[in-house]
């Protein structure tokens, strides 16, 4: 009897979580303001537009969707920009929640196929400066993260981590990402 439950901890034991890819780091964010239906629409129809251009596509949630979604946690945007037919491979993504409703948070992947991601990138964010110049750049820690919205004071060159929450993301109290301004 007791051979299972031992079997079955040297089996659990073997199993890990598998690294994440270098190619699904993030290496850029900006939260872009997005007041009304409307502009999420827009949002959404300019990434879809640029995503073709390189021959990505874009998935995203339909207001029926984000509705059930929002019975569990308010959400007002979820899309996603995918390279491949079978959504072999996400470059970005864009969505808010509870902690930051219509302020959408749109980050960027390194990808495997980063000139093509970073000219998708640069497309994108030169339209939506254009259209939304509240845009704000978000830091990305060391690990790969985004700070919870907490965690971050607004400067004039976007997004910063308070000092006092820095060692939670691996990064140095001392770094130009942090600061102490509250």
């Amino acid at each position: 009897m007791w051979r299972f439950p031992l079997l079955l901890v040297l089996i659990c034991s073997a199993c890990g979580v598998a690294p994440e890819p270098k190619s699904a780091r993030t290496v850029a964010a900006y939260e872009v303001p997005l007041s009304s239906t409307s502009d999420r629409a827009e949002l959404v129809a300019l990434l879809r537009e640029e995503a073709e251009r390189e021959g990505f596509h874009v998935d995203a949630a339909t207001a029926d969707e984000l509705k059930q979604l929002s019975q569990v946690s308010p959400i007002t945007i979820n899309a996603a920009v995918w390279r491949g037919k079978n959504d072999d491979e996400s470059v970005a993504s864009a969505m808010d929640g509870p902690d930051h409703l219509g302020l959408a948070w749109l980050a960027f992947t390194l990808s495997e196929e980063p000139e093509q991601t970073a000219r998708f990138r640069e497309r994108v964010m030169g339209r939506i400066m254009s259209r939304w110049p509240n845009t704000h750049a978000l830091p990305i820690m060391p690990t790969g993260a985004i700070p919870l919205p907490s965690d971050l004071v607004l400067s004039k060159n976007g997004y910063l981590v308070k000092a006092t929450e820095a060692a939670k993301y691996e990064l140095p109290a001392s770094s130009p990402l942090a600061t102490n301004v509250r």
